[in-house]
């Protein structure tokens, strides 16, 4: 099995606490020596898979924890941001939330719906994007060190 060290983040569903991420991710990719631009890629990943928590996965109940995970390999790292609260089904809503691959038709941002400008930014900065949604939701999302071992994948991939 492959070494890694795993960091793990809890926090309260909310807006004021996307910072903190962002801030978190920033410390640990520099670490590991992303390039600027590269720390700037993940920042904005990591905001809109928080920020999608913090917008629709508590709508029901009002509250809920929001849960990431940084597994640091050396030569990727890989982000899980995860919630417990209301699941729902990829494959039907990606028609309806806009475009989420480079393969399908781009529509100019003002056609798009809410939502689907930020599933298209997470899989155009990040290098591999896989979403769980069985219990919550689960975006898991992969940065490379080196561009040589980015898979030949545009496509989120759905569990």
């Amino acid at each position: 099995m492959e070494h890694f060290d795993f960091i793990e983040m809890k926090v309260p569903a909310k807006a004021e606490y996307v910072g903190v991420i962002r801030l978190s991710i920033s410390g640990i990719a520099s670490r590991m020596g992303f390039s600027y631009d590269a720390i700037e890629d993940l920042k904005v990943a990591i905001s809109e898979a928080a920020t999608n928590v913090v917008a629709h996965a508590y709508e029901s109940n009002g509250s809920g924890e929001l849960n990431i995970g940084f597994g640091v390999y050396d030569n990727r790292l890989e982000i899980m941001v995860s919630d417990q609260g209301e699941s729902f089904r990829f494959d039907e809503i990606k028609n309806r939330i806009g475009p989420v691959s480079a393969k399908e038709e781009v529509k100019p941002i003002s056609q798009m719906r809410e939502g689907g400008f930020g599933l298209f930014l997470i899989n155009a900065l990040m290098d591999k994007v896989e979403i769980n949604n069985e219990y919550g939701v689960i975006v898991l999302m992969t940065k490379y060190l080196d561009e040589t071992e980015v898979e030949l994948s545009d496509q989120i991939q759905t569990k």
